[in-house]
């Protein structure tokens, strides 16, 4: 992960031409030196704590970086997250990169603990998307991971789910149950398969995937398609998606689903304000 995360920062800093500074360099002194202090101006769940000290670091290692609030832990407006010192140059040159990603990521952290309190002390797991920055995925799912929720699959090969576009470019069309049981023959990894109505929800049941997202249905329909799961005795895990908000969450995960999915954690979230105030 490590080395992924390098190779994120380092096309961060290089979108900024941080070496060439053209301020910087004009107004301060090579040799000086500076205190500064990294303050949320908000209440959040904080993200990307030690992501700002390989910023810091990775533009100068002799930064000196001190942690003080973990990552996962939520804090009110007015905390102090870290401190550093080092070169003044260095500082105000990694200073917006740094604060573009606690920022950012603390959002997603914020928003994603928002909806897991919503449907406590419900068992349902809250889980993002693919829906994600690209080239910030691997951030982005940690985000989530720090405010409380639950990763869905990372990429392509993870795992499988069948989408009604899949579907609909087959030659010849292919049923539900016809796509899972061609897929259950290439390999054993777990299989999800999209439906939107009760008609394709039993016809995905009956061929045993081991998921069954539950897209844009009602909470009606929700319920129907859980009994039918409990009646069964399946062990297939529900998943609900498609237009869920923080105002009708709790009725979805009340219908008894395992899981809920929302790609609004990591496209619709609002970054948290986090500033690097210099000490005198």
């Amino acid at each position: 992960m490590k080395k992924q995360l390098l190779k994120i920062i380092d096309q961060a800093l290089r979108e900024d031409v941080y070496r060439d500074d053209i301020t910087t360099n004009s107004l301060i002194p090579a040799r000086s030196k500076s205190r500064a202090n990294v303050i949320v101006k908000q209440n959040a769940v904080i993200c990307g704590v030690d992501i700002m000290k390989q910023v810091f670091q990775r533009v100068d290692s002799t930064i000196i970086f001190r942690r003080i609030i973990r990552d996962g832990t939520l804090v009110r407006k007015g905390t102090l997250l870290a401190a550093v010192r080092g070169s003044s140059r260095s500082l105000l040159k990694a200073e917006r990169v740094a604060l573009n990603f606690i920022s950012h990521l603390s959002g997603i952290a914020t928003e994603t603990n928002r909806y897991v309190k919503a449907v406590r002390p419900l068992k349902t797991q809250i889980l993002d998307t693919r829906k994600t920055t690209p080239g910030l995925r691997l951030l982005e799912k940690y985000a989530v991971k720090c405010g409380g929720g639950v990763n869905h699959r990372f990429d392509l090969s993870e795992m499988v789910m069948i989408k009604d576009n899949h579907r609909e470019v087959c030659r010849p069309q292919i049923s539900i149950a016809e796509s899972i049981r061609l897929i259950r023959r290439r390999t054993k990894k777990k299989i999800e398969v999209e439906v939107d109505t009760l008609k394709q929800f039993d016809e995905a049941l009956a061929a045993k995937p081991d998921i069954i997202l539950l897209d844009n249905m009602s909470t009606a329909q929700m319920k129907t398609a859980v009994a039918r799961v409990k009646k069964q005795k399946s062990k297939v895990l529900l998943e609900a998606s498609g237009g869920i908000t923080l105002r009708n969450i709790r009725k979805t995960a009340q219908t008894g689903v395992h899981r809920i999915s929302i790609g609004a954690l990591t496209h619709t979230h609002q970054n948290i304000d986090v500033s690097l105030e210099f000490v005198k």
